[in-house]
């Protein structure tokens, strides 16, 4: 079957997805990491491929931006492909000084400002966490590879351009390593269909130091946390 966003049909796409904001970067690592390579869908450019790493069949998918899109995106994944763990990539800015360019965050939960969880009907705040299996997995990876990483929570926006001007001190006071725009609705899809989710981000820009990288280097260069998660694909 196909999806008003996805023109895959069930079978194209593996059971672990990763899946970067961008598609060009879903395009840059499916051709530069995997084989045998098969693009499934590029409807609304939102490019998605499948091939094997190290004779495993793994798929990568942009996500776009923001919690609306990943919860399109994961929904569909989750429900009707038959996909079981998601495994975000993404880019995000420091809010911790001891963080810095180009440092892996591994998400171990996701504060937000939005609204999404309002269509769970709980009768409370729902904490997002990833799942631990993968993360476990992750933190070994990175070890092995000797990256510098940390593991935490962060805040995942509605806002890349807030009014308040002082809300990156608020978060990042309450503990917030970074801030991105999609993990509490991706950990919160996964929470309520059974599935596993996980975050990796790399840190493109500091809102500490203002240091930023480019877009070509978000597109084509956080390699370490691509591979990691290659490498715990299931």
């Amino acid at each position: 079957m196909s999806t008003p966003h996805n023109q895959a049909t069930v079978g194209e796409i593996a059971k672990t997805v990763l899946m970067p904001g961008d598609p060009l970067r879903a395009k840059f690592l499916a051709e530069n990491y995997l084989e045998d390579v098969h693009q499934f869908n590029s409807v609304r450019n939102m490019f998605g491929y499948t091939g094997t790493y190290k004779g495993k069949k793994v798929s990568i998918m942009g996500s776009g931006m923001g919690q609306p899109s990943i919860g399109i995106y994961s929904h569909e994944l989750y429900n009707f492909y038959d996909v079981e763990s998601i495994i975000r990539i993404g880019s995000c800015g420091a809010m911790q000084e001891n963080i810095h360019l180009r440092d892996i965050i591994i998400v171990q939960g996701a504060c937000t400002d939005s609204n999404f969880a309002h269509q769970f009907e709980l009768p409370g705040t729902y904490s997002a966490i990833s799942s631990y299996e993968l993360l476990e997995k992750a933190v070994n990876q990175a070890k092995e590879k000797g990256v510098t990483y940390h593991v935490g929570n962060v805040i995942a926006s509605d806002l890349f351009y807030h009014a308040d001007k002082g809300s990156t001190e608020k978060w990042a006071h309450m503990g917030c390593l970074g801030a991105e725009m999609e993990s509490y609705a991706l950990f919160a899809n996964a929470a309520y269909y059974g599935k596993k989710a996980l975050t990796l981000l790399t840190v493109s820009d500091s809102l500490v130091t203002q240091e930023e990288t480019t877009a070509e280097e978000r597109e084509k260069t956080f390699t370490a946390m691509m591979e990691i998660a290659l490498e715990i694909a299931e």
